[in-house]
């Protein structure tokens, strides 16, 4: 009999950059407290325009630590802001501003603007050693196009909130993440409350990921239920990076060809 394929949780940590450093650092040393010595860090290259990791020799340092941990640096759009355009329908309304507050800035973006965005990126990290392989857009909010050009630059995945990609082979994995948003009182009790319910329905799923950001620290009993979550899903699942998860998902496919 064959044995059951082993269920994995990755937790990412998004929006990593020297603005949010204190934050980051806060969380990724409860998540070790908690079990979890690995993670996907976002990294934002340049945060809102307001000062480029490169500019920032200890934070490079830091980085370079971090992944040398067994942590892995993800490319994380390029500024995390998209400049609202003149005429936008109702829909790109909604979701450029109000569900992700103008951070949207892979939503629309075509394939020349994608592509050199994002070798830039790679190119900016390569100079301190690092050699990321995924890019997750902000909000997860990537177009066709932009998709189209990490293709080409061979990026190895991108993930969006309900899915992980693997841009090589084509490969799609359905796993909705836990995420919680902290802009208003409601919206933190509608996100402890989906993500208790989102929980209980990714039982057998065999991708769970929780995606953190630093804000979330700051919110106490949000921060409550993230802990939580993670020590149950630990009960049950083996930690790893994106990366670590793409890379076994091909051993295993070529095992079974």
């Amino acid at each position: 009999m064959l044995d059951r394929p082993a269920k994995h949780l990755v937790i990412s940590l998004h929006d990593v950059s020297p603005r949010t450093r204190e934050e980051c650092a806060r969380a990724l040393a409860e998540l070790r407290e908690w079990g979890v010595e690995k993670c996907s860090l976002l990294v934002i290259p340049d945060h809102h325009g307001r000062g480029h990791f490169l500019e920032d020799a200890a934070f490079c340092e830091w980085l370079t630590e971090l992944t040398g941990a067994g942590h892995e640096v993800v490319i994380h759009g390029s500024q995390h802001r998209r400049e609202r355009r003149a005429g936008e329908g109702l829909a790109d309304r909604l979701t450029t501003r109000f569900y992700t507050a103008d951070e949207g800035e892979f939503f629309d973006l075509d394939r020349p603007s994608a592509h050199a965005l994002v070798s830039k990126a790679r190119e900016d990290f390569n100079k301190i050693g690092l050699a990321p392989t995924g890019f997750i857009a902000p909000a997860w909010l990537l177009s066709e196009e932009a998709e189209a050009a990490l293709r080409e630059l061979g990026i190895d995945y991108t993930t969006r909130l309900g899915s992980v990609r693997d841009l090589q082979n084509g490969r799609t994995m359905w796993s909705q993440s836990l995420v919680w948003s902290v802009r208003a009182g409601w919206r933190r009790a509608m996100s402890r409350a989906w993500n208790s319910w989102l929980f209980s329905r990714l039982g057998e799923c065999p991708l769970m990921r929780i995606s953190i950001h630093p804000v979330d620290v700051a919110h106490p009993a949000l921060w409550a239920q993230i802990g939580d979550l993670t020590r149950r899903a630990l009960a049950s699942r083996e930690p790893l990076t994106y990366a670590a998860w793409i890379e076994s998902q091909r051993q295993l496919s070529s095992i079974f060809r």
